[in-house]
C-alpha cells in the first residue's frame, strides 16, 4: 500500500483536515453537552415571556455561555456581560489580533433567546427535553441559535491550534433576537461610541443564525425577507349572543374579517394586492436562484411535512403553490406573503356552543421582499384594513409583536447582501470543497434577522458570512426542531477557514 503523500502547507495556511478534526473533537468532547444543557432551559425571548427578568432563564443561559467561553482560556480573549437598565443582557467578547495583522475586525454574531414551545412535538420529544438521535440534537433553540457562541469560539480555537494569524475578533451574542432585537441597537450604540468604538472597523461579519439548502455543502445566505406584524381585530358586539336569535341580523365578525383581509390578499392565489409590497428581483439573485434550483430540485418543497390522506387506496398529499424549483425559491424569499399565526375570540371546539361571538382577532405575519420598506408597509396595512369597515364594525390593526421584528414599530425591513468580494467568494468555495466536497451554494432565506440591515448600513464595506445549520426539516420555531451535529462540525471548521483567508 502506498503511504499518503506528506503535503507541505505554506506558512500561515490553515490545514483544513486538522481544523475539522479539532472542531469535531470540541463538539464531541464538550459542545454537544453544553447545548444539551442549554435546550433544557426555557429561555424564551422577552416578547414571549414578559417576566423574563424575574424568571431568570435568560440570565442562566447567558451566564452559562459566558462561563464556558471564559473557561476555554483562548489567548487574548476578554469577555463582558454588558447590561443596560431594563434590557436583556448582551455577551461581548474580544480577541486581540495576532502580531502583524491589520486593524480590521471580524464580528461574530448569535443569540441565546428562544421561541416558545409550540405544539405537535413527537411523543418522545419536547422543547425542553433534549435528545440526540442519528446525529440530530432535538429541542428548542439548539439550532436557532444557541450553538452559535460555542461554534464561534471553537472556530477561533481551530485557528489558534495551528498558530494561524488572525485579525481582531469580537463577538456579539444577544438575548432579544426572537422578539425583534429591539434591545440590541442601544447596546450597539453603547459599544460604538465615537470616543471608544469597541466594535472597530468591521471587515467581515459572521452570523450563524440562518439556513442551509441541504447538508451537503456550505450555504451562504444572500437575502432575508422583511416583516410586518400586528393584530387585526373585528368587533361587532359587546358580548356573545344566542346564534339562533341573532345570526342573519347581526353580521358575523368572522365574515367581516374575511372581507377586510380580501383587501390585502387574493385568497385564491395568495398574492398580496398592494403593488408597493412587491419589488423586482435583482438579476444576480435570479441567476443564483436558478443555480440553486438546479441543485435542490423538488426537495425545495418535498422537505415540508405535508398533510396526507388515503383516497381510494392511494395516498394524496397537500400541494405547494408551485412545483417549479425556481419559482419555489423566489416565492419563499422574494415575494410578499401573508400568514395568520394566532387567533383570539374563539372557544375551544369542546366548549363551542351556539353563540355568535362578539369579536374575531387574528395575529398577522406579513413577510416582505428584501428591498421593501417595512415601516411604510405597516402604515399602509393599517389604513387599508381599518378604513370604511363593513357594517361600521370596529376594526383595528395594532402593529407590533415578536418573531423577528421591531416590537415597537411592528416592522423589520429585509436585507440584500452586498456584492461578494473575490477573496470572499474564493474562501467560501475552498472551505465548502474542503469540508463537503462541493462548491458553496447561494440561497435567499424567508426569515428575518433585524441586525443584518443595521450592520450593512454601519459597515458598508464588510463582507457578510450569513449561514447556519437550519437545513431541511430542522424546523426552527416549530415542533421537533433539531441541530444537525455533523453539519455543525463542518460549518465550524469552514468558519475558521474563511477567517484565515481574510486579507491582512
Amino acid at each position: 500500500m502506498n503511504a499518503p503523500l506528506h503535503r507541505e502547507m505554506p506558512a500561515g495556511t490553515l490545514d483544513a483536515a486538522a481544523a475539522l478534526a479539532h472542531a469535531t473533537a470540541k463538539w464531541d468532547g464538550d459542545i454537544v453537552r453544553q447545548i444539551t444543557d442549554y435546550i433544557e432551559i426555557p429561555a424564551k425571548s422577552p416578547g414571549f415571556d414578559k417576566d423574563w427578568a424575574a424568571n431568570g432563564f435568560i440570565e442562566t443561559v447567558m451566564r452559562n455561555a459566558a462561563d464556558w467561553v471564559t473557561a476555554q482560556k483562548v489567548a487574548g480573549l476578554s469577555l463582558e456581560v454588558v447590561r443596560l437598565p431594563g434590557r436583556t443582557p448582551v455577551l461581548f467578547f474580544e480577541i486581540a489580533a495576532t502580531a502583524g495583522q491589520s486593524s480590521q475586525t471580524v464580528l461574530m454574531y448569535g443569540h441565546l433567546d428562544k421561541q416558545p414551545e409550540f405544539t405537535g412535538w413527537r411523543n418522545d420529544l419536547g422543547p425542553w427535553t433534549p435528545k440526540l438521535e442519528d446525529g440530530k440534537l432535538y429541542g428548542r433553540g439548539g439550532a436557532d441559535d444557541g450553538y452559535a457562541v460555542y461554534a464561534s469560539i471553537a472556530a477561533v480555537q481551530a485557528l489558534k491550534a495551528q498558530n494561524i494569524p488572525h485579525p481582531r475578533i469580537v463577538g456579539l451574542i444577544e438575548t432579544c433576537e426572537e422578539s425583534g432585537s429591539y434591545d440590541l441597537l442601544p447596546y450597539v450604540d453603547a459599544l460604538r461610541t465615537p470616543s471608544n468604538n469597541r466594535l472597530g472597523d468591521v471587515a467581515l461579519v459572521i452570523c450563524l443564525d440562518s439556513g442551509a439548502g441541504n447538508y451537503d455543502q456550505l450555504w451562504l445566505t444572500t437575502s432575508l425577507r422583511g416583516m410586518a406584524s400586528g393584530t387585526l381585530k373585528v368587533e361587532v358586539l359587546t358580548e356573545g349572543v344566542h346564534s339562533g336569535d341573532a345570526s342573519g341580523l347581526v353580521p358575523s365578525s368572522f365574515r367581516i374579517m374575511r372581507q377586510v383581509l380580501d383587501r390585502l390578499e387574493d385568497s385564491a392565489t395568495g398574492r398580496l394586492l398592494p403593488a408597493s409590497f412587491h419589488c423586482e428581483v435583482p438579476t444576480e439573485r435570479l441567476n443564483q436562484a436558478k443555480a440553486t434550483a438546479a441543485i435542490l430540485g423538488d426537495e425545495l418543497y418535498k422537505r415540508f411535512p405535508w398533510a396526507h390522506y388515503d383516497c381510494e387506496g392511494a395516498t394524496a398529499f397537500a400541494l405547494p403553490t408551485t412545483t417549479d424549483p425556481v419559482q419555489a425559491l423566489l416565492k419563499r424569499t422574494w415575494e410578499p406573503t401573508l400568514s395568520v399565526t394566532g387567533a383570539e375570540g374563539f372557544s375551544a371546539l369542546k366548549d363551542a356552543g351556539n353563540v355568535l361571538r362578539p369579536y374575531t382577532a387574528f395575529k398577522l405575519s406579513l413577510r416582505l421582499p428584501p428591498l421593501v420598506d417595512a415601516a411604510r408597509c405597516v402604515q399602509e396595512m393599517k389604513a387599508l384594513l381599518e378604513d370604511n369597515a363593513p357594517y361600521q364594525a370596529k376594526v383595528t390593526f395594532e402593529h407590533g409583536g415578536g418573531g423577528g421584528l421591531n416590537v415597537a414599530a411592528g416592522a423589520a425591513t429585509g436585507w440584500n447582501a452586498p456584492a461578494t468580494a473575490p477573496w470572499f467568494e474564493q474562501a467560501l468555495n475552498q472551505a465548502s470543497q474542503a469540508h463537503f466536497g462541493a462548491s458553496c451554494g447561494y440561497i435567499g432565506q424567508g426569515g428575518t434577522i433585524p441586525l443584518m440591515n443595521m450592520l450593512s448600513q454601519g459597515f458598508p464595506k464588510a463582507q457578510m458570512m450569513v449561514c447556519g445549520v437550519l437545513g431541511p426539516k430542522s424546523n426552527a420555531h416549530g415542533p421537533n426542531e433539531f441541530l444537525h451535529v455533523p453539519y455543525a462540525k463542518k460549518l465550524t471548521a469552514a468558519v475558521a477557514q474563511v477567517i484565515a483567508q481574510l486579507p491582512a
